[in-house]
């Protein structure tokens, strides 16, 4: 709402006498950026693991006063970054009452302004903006025209006001001459046309427009931002040499470098209810698990490197994970539960939508990229929390999994599918010798829901150093003996509907 003392502030007079000094939007961005530092006040809230590289130099390029070009892969915060310097702005800016290009009542540059001023004086009326009206999105698209960024001459308004097209107030402004004093931002410039690209030559850099046969100098005050894909990572275009010539700063964005990083974002971006938070406990380990699959995703030969694997990935995994562990609680009648490791091969929806696959990857299938990126995100997290079972063989050591493993080699086996209650979870765990005893060795403070997790995410990191066997099944895994387990793929037909673990 408005403030009281902007309330009183009617008319140019007023204005005036208000002491009101008029800036650049690119000065009022440094302004406000510099208070923000001095107090020590967060800049970005919200944008996690870019405290040292992305954030300083954006901070630069404002104190600048710099058009940026924010370029990085898919998935990078690249807009919620050019959405977030909108709360750099002044709260509320005056302008010439019913200006179409936010005109400034001590500086107008339209036409309607300039004459409304002639003959009203003192007495023109002004309005106020907020600072979130002042923000201008636009998505390049292969079929936007110059019309719709710079503008065009409007037949219509020419004969409602009985002007001929050689009059300058037949003319409709596009979305960059509305975004006068506002941050205006264009998202994948690789895709607006090059023919378009060189319309914002003149508007970045001489300040003149032209429209049909009108060059109109125009000093459009604006904040530019483009956000791109790396030009030599996309097929789709590229961003013309002189275009880019034009804007000062170029800030180069990345995914989280730690899996710490990427949980805090994955954290802060997940949409769940809070009922579900009360229904399903989430151990730490899951969390991470999800996380190493975007980090296996990334780097992954069967992936395109170039498109990217963006952070919406583990966001989804998440919510999937959470969801299936409550379709248990539903199916079980429980209360609550814990999510488990077999509940990962519930999130595959969440991983195949967002990778894009090389030509390797296409003969693999969509399928079983997902399931071999979920496995090595096992192994990984396996090896960096447990003894390596190759070391220990090579070191000729007693291995702490023998156990464990002889347990299986004595014929023994055990399911555990995805649909089982928590009863029937924690009992089937139960019966393999020594595996409680090794959690209890190795992590003796771990409350009881988490054990059971990691006594169920020490069969599957066996399985994936191929000390044990594994087998899918329609609702989870069998674990036998390795010899066993290579006779059953033997004997698996590959038009076998049960093949493959599925959660109906």
């Amino acid at each position: 709402m408005l403030p009281e003392h902007l309330k009183k502030i009617k008319t140019l007079g007023d204005l005036k006498e208000s002491g009101y000094q008029r800036q650049s939007i690119k000065d009022e961005l440094r302004k406000n950026l510099i208070a923000a530092l001095q107090k020590q006040q967060p800049v970005f809230p919200g944008i996690i693991g870019y405290e040292n590289t992305v954030i300083p130099e954006l901070q630069n390029a404002i104190l600048a006063r710099h058009n940026i070009l924010l370029l990085g892969l898919r998935g990078q915060a690249k807009t919620r970054i050019a959405r977030l310097m909108v709360e750099l702005l002044d709260e509320w800016i005056p302008i010439v009452q019913g200006s179409e290009i936010n005109d400034d009542p001590l500086f107008p540059i339209s036409r309607y302004a300039r004459e409304r001023i002639l003959e009203e004086q003192e007495d023109t009326p002004i309005e106020w903006i907020h600072r979130q009206e002042r923000y201008v999105e636009k998505l390049a698209t292969p079929d936007v025209t110059i019309a719709d960024l710079i503008g065009d001459i409007d037949p219509i308004k020419a004969a409602n006001l009985k002007l001929s097209f050689s009059d300058e107030r037949v003319i409709h402004f596009g979305l960059i001459p509305r975004a006068h004093r506002c941050i205006f931002v264009i998202n994948e410039i690789p895709d607006l046309q090059p023919r378009i690209q060189v319309a914002l030559f003149n508007i970045l850099q001489e300040k003149d427009i032209q429209i049909r046969g009108f060059k109109l100098r125009f000093p459009l005050d604006v904040q530019i931002i483009f956000t791109a894909n790396p030009e030599d990572y996309t097929n789709r275009g590229s961003i013309i040499t002189p275009l880019k010539d034009r804007i000062e700063s170029q800030i180069l964005t990345h995914y989280p470098k730690t899996l710490t990083i990427a949980r805090k974002i994955t954290e802060q971006e997940v949409r769940l209810l809070p009922e579900q938070k009360q229904k399903v406990f989430i151990s730490a380990l899951l969390k991470d698990l999800i996380e190493q699959v975007a980090f296996e995703a990334r780097e992954s030969e069967f992936i395109d490197k170039k498109s990217g694997v963006s952070a919406r990935l583990p966001i989804s995994a998440l919510e999937c994970l959470v969801a299936n562990a409550e379709r248990r609680i539903l199916l079980n009648n429980e209360t609550s539960t814990s999510a488990r490791i077999a509940d990962l091969y519930a999130v595959v929806p969440a991983i195949t939508g967002k990778i894009e696959l090389v030509y390797e990857g296409e003969q693999e299938g969509t399928l079983k990229v997902a399931y071999t990126l979920i496995g090595k995100a096992i192994r990984t997290i396996f090896l960096q929390r447990f003894p390596d079972p190759e070391k220990i063989k090579k070191a000729k050591k007693n291995s702490p999994y023998q156990n464990i493993i002889n347990w299986f080699n004595e014929g023994n086996q055990i399911e555990l599918l995805a649909s089982y209650s928590e009863t029937q979870f924690r009992s089937s765990l139960y019966k393999i010798k020594g595996l409680e005893d090794f959690i209890s060795a190795h992590l003796p403070e771990l409350d009881t829901p988490e054990k059971f997790i990691y006594m169920e995410f020490i069969l599957h990191g066996l399985a994936e150093c191929s000390l044990i066997g594994k087998k899918e099944l329609r609702e989870g895994f069998s674990f036998n003996d390795v010899l066993g387990s290579y006779f059953n793929l033997k004997n698996i037909s590959l038009e076998d509907e049960d093949a493959g673990p599925h959660f109906n």
